[in-house]
């Protein structure tokens, strides 16, 4: 049973990010439980694919052209999902970029780049749901996909990591703050996970792959389909008592 779901209106949620690999992932899990979704991204045209696997469930789905680095848009854009689907319930900030940079070459405009798309862009998208969901006096979710990267050390993704390492702390301070409201805040941190991008980097670094999983206990990476089962009980009445927690899902990677 999805979260507030009942015999008349069918629950909804927002999900950034999700033309490909987690998000799109996560839009198709959250289909199956039964949520109609607005999805964004950047990418049109490999948006629609997610729409229609979504509406071949049976469940409505509003594209959205939501752009993280423009905050002052997100209004507006909300106000088209709002006038498609109605008040939501459950937000995923899934929306992210990466860069491969030493630190001692990296710039402003990079450090720039990834704040925004990564850690204010999840702030201001959280807020938008906050407010939200507190003017229609609803309960409600709110999902931030981290990354093991903001919790250990690895070279060349100091930037990145401080994001994340921002998204998780951003989860708990939302988290203590939107209780008496009925707002729960969670983040899922993920090790590598085999979505396509990340395979077709892999092919041409079969080298990078084994250094990799080898560090890894359980010898092997996340799937897609893993971290969407991840939110989607994030997301159900039976984690009602869960807030403020960053679930991770790395094989073990963190626990040595």
């Amino acid at each position: 049973m999805a979260m507030l779901q009942n015999e008349t209106q069918a629950p909804r949620a927002l999900i950034t990010g999700a033309a490909q690999g987690i998000g799109a992932a996560i839009a198709v899990a959250l289909a199956r439980e039964g949520y109609d979704l607005a999805l964004s991204s950047t990418r049109a045209a490999a948006l629609q694919k997610t729409v229609r696997e979504v509406e071949s469930l049976g469940r409505r789905a509003v594209a959205l052209s939501l752009d993280l680095n423009d905050v002052s848009g997100f209004d507006k854009v909300m106000a088209q999902a709002l006038g498609t689907l109605g008040a939501f319930d459950l937000l995923v900030n899934n929306a992210g970029i990466t860069i491969r940079r030493a630190a001692l070459d990296v710039t402003r405009e990079d450090w720039d780049a990834i704040q925004r798309v990564n850690l204010k862009g999840p702030f201001f998208m959280s807020q938008w749901m906050g407010r939200h969901l507190v003017e229609e006096g609803r309960a409600g979710c709110i999902i931030n996909i981290a990354s093991t990267h903001g919790l250990i050390g690895y070279p060349q993704r100091s930037v990145y990591g401080i994001a994340k390492a921002g998204l998780i702390q951003m989860t708990r301070m939302l988290a203590v703050e939107w209780a008496p409201h009925g707002i729960r805040v969670n983040a899922i941190a993920p090790g590598t996970v085999n979505t396509p991008s990340r395979e077709s980097h892999f092919a041409a670094d079969p080298q990078a792959r084994e250094a990799i999983v080898s560090r890894v206990p359980l010898g092997r990476f996340a799937t897609m389909e893993e971290v969407a089962a991840a939110a989607c009980y994030l997301a159900r009445p039976e984690s009602a008592y869960i807030t403020g927690h960053t679930l991770l899902l790395d094989g073990g990677l963190t626990a040595q």
